[in-house]
Formats: structure tokens, C-alpha cells, sequence
């Protein structure tokens, strides 16, 4: 029954060789991983008035200034983001390059402050899609909160079903917020022109406002670049897309910044130029769009845009948190089940990661997580500092051309985020505050488990001359088929007791397409090592082990029946000392005993490995 229901909520296996036709154009890619970024312009400007009002309203003729300032960052994070898609295209983004470049402990910043980001990401942009639709349907109001769950598990599934999938179903409502956004800008902007709509601002730009501050200048420049958030996940998810890969992203980023740039910079025109107040009930970018259009369909058609693109940026982290979960777990800082693709050659188990950590935070927050923005401004520009100063580094140890152009871009856009990672903890403290308490336990937790890795690979590390088995084996007897996954102290051990209680020792491994030298290294390896004991390498299309280990332990036993032999399946395992340790591996041996106690003519045993401290 739950097999039936997976196939039907996630889709028929995929074979790893067809992961090129899961890639993503420049077209598909813009709309799954420019949502959260693009949606931003619903409420970055909301969040610079916001701050500025509360002096008066001729105070937000600065609304222009700071958003000139906001614009000069993302052209600088924009060409810095391009120059790492070129220079680290396996993806990883600002974690790859603090590690490159100012060692482990900058690049577990950098990695684990986007990780809590991506889960910050979808719990707000949720919510906010949730206060959208309770706006519309208030009867709806006290199930916020069991809504917003519902629209993290729906965009869970539709990744589970793969990236392209996901794409194309994020298509309609990405392209219909661009069109819709760009009509309001481009009629707004026509009738200031031709003198259609009247000028209420409070104050001309330049026109100087007493009790104006630098202090509240800073705060509205930190509220107003959370219109920048989502701009780092292209550089995160390049091995998403079609070759040229490299290429391809860049040119997606450029495309996303520039329309990211012509919205906020409008919408922050035409909220100066009109006069627009903030207020709780309506929001600035609904207030534009009465302005500009009417209570019309096309004012409906704004909201209703609105509200989709707002739920569907959450999609950008489901995008980029996997890979990230990836490249962490890659180097022995996350669980190995993180670099297990499943069938719709996803990343599931750090998009289900990503889903269950969204949930317990809009659980916790009651569904109203809008008091979160700054605290992940703060975890999206720590990184943003880490990797334009990495990249300053990066030019002047690798030069190259134009490495001094290069460098400066990335100093000031590098100096800039500094500055407002300042403004976020000096002015926005009481917002920020949990980041100085999350990141120390999440570093703790990164080498608590790369020490653990490292120890077990040190136990299991083989020394070949010791390993050696010169045994000749005679074919006819009870046979011993022993499971192997590599050549370790664990699969020697096997091997000497299999030769115990078997007259015929078969090793059987399967491999997968995604690492085909490492699956050849292996083989090599272990007939080095075991010279006299047969190998078998069973090729899994699916990234399955369980089924084609039962098919080839059928056949074998078959035969072994036929001649009144019996037929073991020695499950190598090692256990770990502490048994919270035991997450850290994928059960593997579990899942295959279970798998195996169906056959009656088969027996099974276990080999444990006890590992020391």
C-alpha cells in the first residue's frame, strides 16, 4: 500500500543515467530559483517605509536614497555571485568559498547560517502567502497555522517529484507576478509622465528633514535589503542546470538581478512619488496598484499574484538547501543519508529535512514569523561578507584577467554587507539575538559529527599486507555470499569468517552510475586484496541495493538448493559506541536483513564490527 501511494504522490523511479533530462534551462531555472528573491519586492519596500515613518512622513523621501544604496549592493553581489559560479561550479555557493579561502570554521558559518536561512525562507514566505489568503477568506484566520503546514508539504512533494517537475509547475505564477509587476511599473511610470497621476510626496528629494539620523537611515537600509535574500541560491544549485553549466547560471542570475533591480527601484519610485503611508491593513504594494490601476481585475490580478509568488518562494529553498546539505555531508559535516538521491533523482532526505524544520518553526511562531525577517537578513549576509572577502582572497592567490577589477567589486560588495551585518546586531538586536546562540551549537554539532566520521574511518581503514587471503576455495559446498559496500576492516573481517563456516565465499557488491570511478577503485581494490575470492558487481540503474541484492541472492540459492547446498548471506555491520551515532549512518544492513528474512531458503547472519571510541 505505501508503495502504491509513493509512486502516485512522488512518481515512478528515475535511472540515474537520465539525470541530464532533469536539468534545468535558463527559463525553467529563473522561475524555480528566482521566486524567493523576486517575491521580495512584495515587502522590501513596505519594510524601508515602515522604519522611516515612524520620524515623519517627509521622512521617506529617503526611501530613494536607501533603495539607490540596496541597488548598489546587489550589482555588487550580482558580479560576485558570478565570478564564484565560474570559479566553484559544483555548487556550494558562499560555503565552498569561505572554506577555500578562510578555512573550515568561516565555511561552517557561512554553510550552517544558509541552512537555518533556507528553513527561515520557507517558514516566512508561507506564512506570508497564509496572511494573503485569511486577507481574502478571514473565515480561514484560526487555521493559519495548519494552512501554512499544508503548503510546506505540498511544495515538499512536488519537489520529491523531481526539479524539473517542480519547474514547470512554478512557471505560471513566477511569469505572471513579472508581467503583472512589470505593467504596474511601466503604466505607473507612462502617467507620471503625462501627468495622469498627481505628486504627494511629503518632501522633494534632497529637501532636508529635521530630526533625521544616520542611526535611522541604517536601520531602514538593513530592513529594506531583505529585498535581497535569495539572490546566493543560483550560485548553490549550479549542478541543476543544462550544460554549459556554468554559463548558463550566470546568465540566469544576470537576468534575475536586472528584473530584481527594475522592480524594487520602481516600486520604491512610485511609493515615493504617490506618497504612500504604510499601514496595517493595506499593504504599500496593493496601495501602488489601487493607485495605478484601479479596484479593476488588474488590481485583483496583482493580489492574486502576489499571494501565489509569496507561497511559491519557498521553492527556493527546497532548491538550494538540498545541494548545500549535500556539500556539507560531502565533507563529513551533515549524515551521509544527505548524499543519497532518491528515486526522482532529488536530494530527499535534506528536502524532507528542509520541510520538517519549516513546520516546527511555524509551530512554534504560531504561523506569525514576520518578526523573522531581520534575524535571516543577519544569516544571509554573514555569508554574503564570508564569500565576497573569500573571492578578494581567490583573485590574489590565482590572478587571472581583470583580477583587480575583480577584486574591487567584490571589496565593496564585501564592505557593504559588513557594514549592514553591523546596522542588523546594533540596531536590530532584539530580533537577531537567537543567531548568537544557534551558530555556536550548530559548529559544535558540524565537528561533533566530522569527528565521528573521521575516527570510523580511521577503524576501518585497511592495511592490504595484512588483509592478504590465499585461501583456495573449492565451488561445491554450502556457499557464503558476504555484502560488500567497500574494502574495510569490517568486509576483511567478514571475508576470514565466511571462509569459516562456507565451502564457496562469493563477495557481492552493488554499484550505481553516479561515481563510476570510485565504483571501478572498489572492484580494483578488493581483487587486489582478495585475490581468490569471487567478486560479483551487480549494477543498480536505480540507486536501489535491496532489490538487486535479493534477485542475485535468489539465483544463488537456487542453485545451491538444486544440489542440496545450503546459502548464507553474511550482513557485514559496524555498531557505534553510542547509539545516537547510529543516525549518522544509513542502516543499510537493516534494511537488507528485513528484506532478505522473506526467503525461506536463505539464511542470514550478521557480522558486527564494534567500534571503539
Amino acid at each position: 500500500m505505501w508503495r502504491y501511494l509513493k509512486r502516485f504522490l512522488i512518481g515512478k523511479p528515475l535511472k540515474t543515467t537520465d539525470e541530464g533530462g532533469q536539468a534545468l534551462t535558463k527559463f525553467k531555472a529563473l522561475a524555480l530559483l528566482s521566486s524567493d528573491a523576486l517575491s521580495s519586492v512584495a515587502y522590501g519596500t513596505e519594510q524601508i517605509t515602515t522604519i522611516l515613518i515612524t520620524l515623519s512622513a517627509a521622512a521617506l523621501m529617503y526611501q530613494i536614497w536607501v533603495a539607490a544604496l540596496v541597488l548598489i549592493l546587489l550589482a555588487a553581489i550580482t558580479l560576485s555571485y558570478q565570478q564564484i559560479i565560474h570559479a566553484y561550479p559544483s555548487g556550494g555557493g558562499a560555503y565552498v568559498v569561505a572554506s577555500t579561502n578562510w578555512g573550515e570554521r568561516a565555511g561552517l558559518i557561512a554553510g550552517g547560517s544558509l541552512l537555518v536561512d533556507y528553513m527561515l525562507t520557507v517558514a516566512v514566505s508561507t506564512t506570508s502567502a497564509t496572511e494573503a489568503i485569511t486577507s481574502a477568506i478571514p473565515s480561514l484566520y484560526n487555521h493559519r497555522v495548519l494552512l501554512s503546514c499544508l503548503i510546506v508539504v505540498a511544495i515538499m512533494l512536488l519537489n520529491l517529484r523531481g526539479i524539473r517537475e517542480s519547474a514547470s509547475f512554478l512557471t505560471l505564477p513566477v511569469y505572471l507576478f513579472i508581467v503583472v509587476i512589470l505593467a504596474m511599473v511601466i503604466y505607473g511610470g507612462y502617467n507620471i509622465m503625462n501627468g495622469n497621476i498627481e505628486y504627494h510626496a511629503a518632501a522633494h528629494i534632497g529637501t532636508p528633514v529635521a530630526g533625521m539620523t544616520l542611526v535611522l537611515f541604517f536601520r531602514a537600509f538593513s530592513s529594506g535589503s531583505s529585498s535581497l535574500t535569495g539572490v546566493e541560491a543560483i550560485s548553490n544549485a549550479v549542478p541543476n542546470f543544462k550544460k554549459p553549466k556554468s554559463h548558463n547560471a550566470s546568465a540566469t542570475l544576470a537576468i534575475m538581478a536586472t528584473i530584481l533591480a527594475c522592480f524594487f527601484g520602481g516600486i520604491t519610485y512610485l511609493s515615493y512619488y504617490l506618497g504612500i503611508i504604510p499601514n496595517n491593513h493595506e499593504t504599500v504594494l496593493s496601495q501602488i496598484g489601487v493607485a495605478v490601476f484601479g479596484h479593476g481585475i488588474i488590481y485583483y490580478l496583482l493580489q492574486l499574484s502576489t499571494a501565489m509568488i509569496l507561497a511559491v518562494a519557498a521553492n527556493t529553498g527546497f532548491s538550494a538547501f538540498p545541494i548545500l546539505a549535500y556539500n556539507l555531508a560531502k565533507d563529513k559535516f551533515l549524515p551521509h543519508a544527505y548524499l543519497d538521491k532518491g528515486d526522482r533523482l532529488g536530494y530527499s532526505n535534506g528536502i524532507i529535512s528542509l520541510a520538517v524544520g519549516a513546520i516546527v518553526l511555524i509551530q512554534i511562531f504560531g504561523g506569525r514569523t514576520n518578526s523573522l525577517i531581520p534575524l535571516y537578513a543577519v544569516g544571509v549576509f554573514i555569508p554574503f561578507t564570508l564569500s565576497q572577502s573569500g573571492m578578494i582572497i581567490h583573485w590574489y592567490r590565482h590572478r587571472g584577467k581583470n583580477w583587480q577589477i575583480k577584486s574591487v567589486i567584490n571589496f565593496i560588495g564585501a564592505f557593504i554587507s559588513l557594514a549592514l551585518v553591523t546596522c542588523l546586531f546594533l540596531l536590530r538586536f532584539p530580533n537577531v539575538w537567537p543567531y548568537l546562540i544557534v551558530m555556536p551549537i550548530l559548529i559544535k554539532i558540524f565537528y561533533k559529527i566530522n569527528r565521528h566520521y573521521k575516527r570510523v574511518a580511521e577503524q576501518l581503514r585497511v592495511v592490504e599486507e595484512d588483509t592478504e587471503i590465499t585461501t583456495t576455495h573449492h565451488f561445491d559446498g554450502s556457499t557464503v555470499i558476504v555484502l560488500v559496500s567497500g574494502v574495510t576492516r569490517v568486509t576483511a573481517n567478514a571475508i576470514s569468517y565466511a571462509e569459516s563456516i562456507g565451502d564457496y565465499v562469493i563477495a557481492m557488491h552493488v554499484s550505481f552510475d553516479s561515481n563510476p570511478e570510485k565504483e571501478h577503485k572498489t572492484s580494483e581494490q578488493f581483487k587486489r586484496q582478495f585475490p581468490n575470492v569471487r567478486f560479483v558487481d551487480i549494477h543498480s540503474s536505480y540507486r536501489s541495493i535491496a532489490q538487486p541484492t535479493l534477485r542475485f541472492c535468489d539465483v544463488i540459492a537456487k542453485r545451491a538448493a538444486d544440489r542440496n547446498y545450503s546459502t548464507t548471506v553474511l550482513v557485514p555491520q559496524f555498531v557505534p559506541k553510542h547509539r545516537w551515532e547510529n543516525i549518522l549512518h544509513n542502516q543499510t544492513s537493516l534494511r537488507l536483513r528485513t528484506i532478505l528474512n522473506s526467503r525461506q531458503n536463505i539464511i542470514i547472519s550478521t557480522y558486527n564490527y564494534h567500534l571503539r571510541e
